[in-house]
């Protein structure tokens, strides 16, 4: 057995966001994400074939739903589940230091 540590392996610097696979099968994607400054650009939405439960271990970000008028904000230790086909967009991420996600994608 490999015991492994998500916050080892992370660049001093990068260059855009950095999604790196985990775990893939037939049934779901665990990914790390690594941001820092990085949005969705202007106008843009994410519209995504799969379930998605992800949750900011370090960071911030804010989040925003085409549904919702409010940006949500998430700290350390937040997470969110965003149905298939939630329009959203990554308004913002941490630009002062890096933001580490980890998600799941899976459909239903």
């Amino acid at each position: 057995m490999v015991i492994r540590n998500l916050f080892s392996g992370i660049p001093n610097s990068i260059n855009g966001e950095l999604v790196e696979i985990l775990i893939r099968n037939e049934h779901f994607v665990f990914e790390r994400i690594i941001s820092q400054g990085e949005a969705t650009p202007s106008g843009e939405w994410l519209d995504q074939d799969t379930n998605e439960w992800v949750i900011l271990l370090s960071g911030g970000a804010g989040l925003i739903f085409e549904d919702e008028a409010e940006e949500c904000v998430m700290q350390s230790g937040d997470y969110v589940h965003i149905p298939t086909h939630r329009r959203h967009r990554v308004v913002w991420t941490d630009s002062k230091q890096k933001t580490i996600w980890l998600a799941i994608h899976y459909k239903s």
